[in-house]
Order: C-alpha cells, then sequence, then structure tokens
C-alpha cells in the first residue's frame, strides 16, 4: 500500500516515513497540499495522511479537492489542535479518520491495517465486478468451476435440439433457471415458456392444470380452461417436481407426450401441440423409479438427455461470485448501498454447508443486503446460525460431564438443525437419521417443553 505523509515540518515526515516502510508499507511525502497534489497525481497513492495546517492550505481544503478528483482514495488527518469540531468537520467531508499529535503509533498502525484490508477487498470486488461484466457464465446462470463448466457446455449442446431432458439436482441448485436458460438459447426462445410445479398442486386440480378443462366438466368448473401444454404451444413447458406427479396421471401424460395430442377434461375432441418438455426432481431418477414415484417407462421417455446440476458445496470457487451477484441484484431491488461484502463474511460462508444451495445463497444476501442497507456486509448482518459458525474448521458441540444421553441427542439434533438452517432433509442426511425420526423427535421436544 502506497501511503502519501503530508505535513510541513520534516522531522515529522522523516519519523513516519520510517515507521510506515517499517510496517511494510511504501511512503512517500510532501510538505505543502501543492506538493501534495503533484505527488497525488503522478504517484496515486492508496492512502493520504496529511496534517491539518499547512503552509499554502489546509489538510480540509486538500481532503475537499481530493474527494472531487478520486472520491475513494481514503484521506487520514492529523492535527496538534485537535479539536471535537474540526474533527467532525473531518468527518464529514468524508475522511476516514482523524488523530490527533502526539500520535499514538498502535492506533496509526492499526488503522492503516485495516485500511490495507479494505484496499485489498475493494480490489477482489473489481475483479468480481469484473467478472460479472463479462458475464462468467451462461444465460441467468454464473459460475467458473469446472463443474459449471461442464454444465454449460451441456446446456448449449440441449439448446440446438428439441429432444426431452431431465434435469436433476438438489432442491435450490437452479433447475427452473437451467430449463430457462435452454429455452432462451433454443429456436423456441420466441415463444412461452410455461413452468408447472406439480408438488405445489392440489392432486385434485392437478389434472386440470395439465390438460385444462371444458366449462361444467366438474363443480366449480365455470369457464373452459386450456392446460399448460396448450399454453406452451410453439415454447417450452417445464415440468418441475415430476416424481411428486400423482402415479395414476403419469400413463396420461406418457400419452399425451407421444401422441402431442391432448383432450380437455370433459371434451370431446383432442388439441395438438408443439411443445419442448423440459422435467426436474430433486430426487435422483433412479430412486423415484426404484421407490414407486416415478413411472420407469414415463423416466425413460423424458430421460432422452440428462442434466444434474452440482450442489453449492461443490462448487465452492462460484461462492464469492454469486454471491456478490446477489449483492449487486439486491442493491437495484430495494435501493440500497452496499458496497461489498468483508472477507471475514466470506469466511463465514464459505464454511457453511449450504444444504439450501444457490436459493439460500440468495436468501441470506438478500437478509444481508437489507440489514447492512449500506458499506459492507459484516458477519453481524448474517443470521444467526452462519454468525455460529468456526471459519476454516468443524463446528463442535461442547457438552458438560453429566449431561445425559437424552439431553446430549436432543442438543446434538437442534444445533445439527440450527447450523442447516432448519433443513431437515440435510439435518438428517448428517445425523444418518430419517426425516420421520427428526420430525418426530421434535414433536416430543415440544410436548415436553409444553408439560414443563
Amino acid at each position: 500500500m502506497k501511503v502519501l505523509v503530508v505535513d510541513d515540518e520534516s522531522a515529522v515526515r522523516e519519523v513516519l516515513s520510517l515507521r510506515i516502510a517499517n510496517w511494510g508499507f511504501e511512503p512517500r511525502t510532501a510538505a505543502t497540499a501543492g506538493e501534495a497534489e503533484r505527488v497525488i497525481e503522478e504517484w496515486q497513492p492508496d492512502v493520504v495522511l496529511s496534517d491539518v495546517v499547512l503552509p499554502d492550505s489546509s489538510g480540509l481544503d486538500l481532503l475537499k479537492r481530493l474527494r472531487h478528483h478520486d472520491p475513494t482514495v481514503p484521506v487520514i488527518l492529523i492535527t496538534a489542535h485537535g479539536s471535537i469540531d474540526s474533527a467532525v468537520e473531518a468527518m464529514k467531508q468524508g475522511a476516514r479518520d482523524f488523530l490527533t499529535k502526539p500520535l499514538d503509533y498502535p492506533s496509526l498502525h492499526m488503522l492503516l491495517e485495516a485500511t490495507a484490508r479494505e484496499l485489498r477487498e475493494r480490489q477482489a470486488i473489481r475483479a468480481l465486478e469484473s467478472r460479472l461484466d463479462d458475464h462468467a457464465g451462461l444465460g441467468e446462470l454464473l459460475g467458473e468451476s469446472k463443474a459449471m463448466r461442464e454444465q454449460f457446455r451441456l446446456i448449449q449442446l440441449l439448446a440446438t435440439s428439441d429432444t426431452p431432458a431431465l434435469i436433476t439436482g438438489e432442491s435450490g441448485t437452479g433447475k427452473e433457471v437451467v430449463a430457462r436458460t435452454v429455452h432462451a438459447l433454443s429456436s423456441r426462445r420466441d415463444g412461452p415458456f410455461v413452468a408447472v410445479n406439480a408438488a405445489a398442486i392440489p392432486e385434485s386440480l392437478i389434472e386440470s392444470e395439465i390438460f385444462g378443462h371444458e366449462q361444467g366438466a366438474f363443480t366449480g368448473a365455470t369457464r373452459s380452461r386450456p392446460g399448460c401444454f396448450e399454453l406452451a404451444d410453439g415454447g417450452t413447458l417445464f415440468l418441475d417436481e415430476i416424481a411428486e406427479m400423482p402415479l395414476a396421471l403419469q400413463p396420461k401424460l406418457l400419452r399425451i407426450l407421444e401422441d402431442g395430442r391432448v383432450r380437455r377434461l370433459g371434451g370431446t375432441k383432442e388439441v395438438t401441440f408443439n411443445v419442448r418438455v423440459l422435467a426436474a426432481t430433486n430426487v435422483p431418477p433412479a430412486v423415484a423409479v426404484r421407490e414407486g414415484k416415478l413411472r420407469e417407462d414415463l423416466y425413460y421417455r423424458l430421460n432422452v438427455f440428462e442434466l444434474t446440476l452440482p450442489p453449492l458445496r461443490e462448487r465452492r470457487g462460484d461462492l464469492p461470485l454469486l454471491a456478490h451477484h446477489f449483492v449487486r441484484m439486491f442493491n437495484r431491488k430495494h435501493g440500497m448501498k452496499v458496497e461489498g461484502i468483508r472477507q471475514s463474511t466470506l469466511d463465514l460462508l464459505e464454511a457453511h454447508a449450504w444444504p439450501g444451495n444457490v436459493r439460500e445463497l440468495r436468501n441470506v444476501i438478500e437478509r444481508a443486503v437489507i440489514v447492512a442497507q449500506s458499506g459492507w456486509i459484516e458477519p453481524s448482518h448474517l443470521p444467526p446460525y452462519l454468525q455460529a459458525l468456526e471459519p476454516g474448521g468443524p463446528p463442535t458441540l461442547m457438552l458438560p460431564l453429566g449431561t445425559t444421553l437424552a439431553d446430549a441427542e436432543r442438543l446434538l439434533i437442534l444445533q445439527t438443525l440450527e447450523r442447516v438452517g432448519y433443513n431437515k432433509a440435510e439435518a438428517a442426511r448428517q445425523l444418518g437419521l430419517d426425516v420421520k425420526t427428526i420430525r418426530n423427535k421434535l414433536n416430543s421436544y415440544a410436548k415436553a417443553a409444553a408439560r414443563r
């Protein structure tokens, strides 16, 4: 870090230069405000350390001119005539800090170290900004990891054809974003993109949602309504959570896919359509077939091309890029002015297992942007379960001697749940239990607490 010292006393300039050099920084000096401005123009220091009283001007005037020229250069003001008024004025004008003579050198050292750390973080932010501006990804997808580059290659291949495809991956990995990207890159980009989540529609309504219905087809059908195949005609239909579709409906869906025709509920004629179908599931397809959730013939009809998205924990190198992308997104959405994420905060983010994947990261960053509002996202702006993590090491559970086995189990389950953001499926996976056991344990804890 290049530090410019501005002071009219040669002894002060010499002592400060020696100390700054010993601290590992590169010093240069100026005796007047005019000389300082010439050095700044030629040398472009990273930080300016200036006396308030100068022969040809004042440190405050120099600060104003520097802020006008380059507001990103931190300025630290020093004076032997320190007062609350001048300190307040200096901070109002944008000074990084205000120190009085005789200088407290340990405090100055810590201030310069903190400034250097902030400069490094700003450089990292600029690098991320550059990578985002160069679009480090594909369509709406971001990532530079080897795993994601391979997915981008497959997505581009998939976009050149009209074949059905099955997109797999854990919840929150971005399966719908992949489907939208395939659609946007395909020859169908000008047609509609229709997304249907089979798990989010009540079983009594899903048949109508997919096939459509005529007026009077059932109680409450007061008017005719096209189904998702008709709505997606000429474009792409995305069937999310396909393994959650009722088994009785799956043979009908298979027939529609093979025939390219659909008949509305209560209707007498079939409607032809031209739709490219993409389906997704967060359950491994082979497991869904084995457990009887997904018909084998439907699986083979959809699985002409399969894309498997990696979880965030397997592409941790993409985390800073994704996090900064979300900072920019939520600054625009909420009108905030967050500059970036502190390295100490990133360390906590990188220590987390991210069971909710990119969706969980997005939610965490949105919350942090709203809490911070401006400046930097600090560890204190993160949710409590992330603040409790230990960067660089696995989290631990400390139990006092005499803890009963039942209490130890309860604490382990509750703290694991807190660590994974109360994702019961991920907690069950980490503890080697099934989700039903976790739910039963939580119910028993709640009943015990109610009795007390």
